[in-house]
């Protein structure tokens, strides 16, 4: 029974849709009719610009983590990182948002954070090293999805590697149309200062 009470609840944190909250309240702005149309942190930086795009992106990443860290606030017996993947669940697939939400990336690297803090920055090396280096953010995405899995099975955690190994997949998965626009060499750059 818990683990149904704390998957609806991770799911629920994840489904608020910080991207069209952010847009709507400070831009009088709705993100799905601009740029990718996605409710991420990617199209928000895009869409509203770098304080919008940070508040989001922490929001984000914030929804995966306390998502992971209720049940330890209860004592609950459940696998944290099972909870945490229904947070993801939230986040792509938003019942506040008609479903369609972000690509998976900020509120997984939210769960690890939530699980192994020292992952967790250890992935945000990996984006921001691969980010400079690329300039593609869906590219630096999935090479720290990769990164992420290489060192999970370092740590030799089982249950780790299969949830990284899982929400790497589905980064992959949420990423199919931008792998294709990178092979075409239409995929966006960003730009540095």
């Amino acid at each position: 029974m818990d683990y149904v009470l704390y998957a609806v609840i991770a799911y629920l944190l994840g489904s608020i849709p910080f991207a069209l909250i952010v847009g709507k309240i400070g831009y009088k702005m709705d993100v799905r009719e601009h740029g990718s149309g996605n409710l991420g942190a990617t199209n928000a930086f895009r869409v509203l610009g770098k304080k919008a795009g940070s508040i989001v992106v922490l929001a984000d990443i914030l929804k995966g983590t306390v998502a992971t860290l209720i049940p330890l606030l209860f004592d609950a017996d459940v696998y944290r990182l099972i909870i945490g993947l229904f947070a993801v669940l939230g986040h792509t697939y938003p019942l506040f948002a008609r479903f369609k939400g972000g690509k998976a990336v900020a509120t997984s690297g939210g769960i690890i954070l939530g699980i192994s803090p020292l992952l967790f920055v250890v992935m945000v090396l990996s984006f921001l090293s691969s980010l400079y280096i690329t300039k593609y953010v869906s590219l630096s995405s999935m090479i720290t999805g990769i990164v992420t899995i290489i060192v999970s099975i370092i740590l030799w955690d089982i249950g780790l590697m299969i949830i990284v190994t899982t929400l790497s997949i589905f980064v992959f998965y949420r990423h199919k149309d931008n792998i294709k626009r990178i092979k075409n060499k239409t995929e966006p750059k960003i730009t540095w200062m």
